[in-house]
């Protein structure tokens, strides 16, 4: 881990964040004590066309089950009492 006084990272730093780019881990010191730690974002693991396409798929499939199921029309009491429901008055 390198070590970059306060100072010099402001005066150096797009180089000093190409280096936490490259995977190093950097200490900013000021008067010789580590305040902060620049480290390298975790990556992200992206998703295969074919993990894609089965996710489409499974919502596809969620979004023909859900237009099947019957369901009852709520009355306007009923919403405006669920809308209220867990409010202290």
């Amino acid at each position: 881990m390198r070590e970059v006084g306060c100072t010099e990272t402001r005066a150096r730093f797009a180089e000093v964040l190409r280096s936490v780019e490259d995977g190093e881990t950097v200490a900013i010191t000021r008067h010789g004590k580590t305040v902060a730690h620049l480290v390298p974002a975790p990556k992200t693991e992206t998703m295969t066309q074919a993990e894609r396409d089965a996710a489409v798929d499974r919502l596809l499939a969620l979004r023909e089950k859900l237009a099947r199921t019957p369901h009852t029309p709520m009355t306007d009491e009923e919403i405006l009492a669920a809308r209220h429901e867990g409010h202290r008055f």
